[in-house]
């Protein structure tokens, strides 16, 4: 609700609110979780995809948002999950 809060406030001065909703992504961070094999194994049969996902697979969406591709569209969230937020 956040982006279109704010594409509302905002987008008369043309600037463009949108958001980037990534699921889980394996990182340095994340590492933990995706040697907790129960975990790890929650997250792959919950994922559409089958897999965790990885930092590149952001940066299509990213460039997307970023590009004049996408200069009427604002706010939105685009969830980069492998299809997770489809079936919870």
């Amino acid at each position: 609700m956040l982006t279109k809060g704010m594409c509302a406030d905002w987008g008369r001065y043309g600037i463009q609110v949108n958001g980037l909703g990534p699921g889980y992504i394996e990182t340095e961070l994340t590492r933990p979780l995706v040697e907790d094999e129960e975990f790890s194994s929650w997250v792959r049969g919950r994922t559409p995809a089958g897999r965790w996902g990885r930092t590149e697979d952001l940066v299509g969406a990213l460039l997307y948002l970023a590009s004049p591709a996408a200069d009427f569209v604002s706010g939105q969230v685009l969830y980069v999950d492998g299809g997770m937020t489809s079936v919870l």
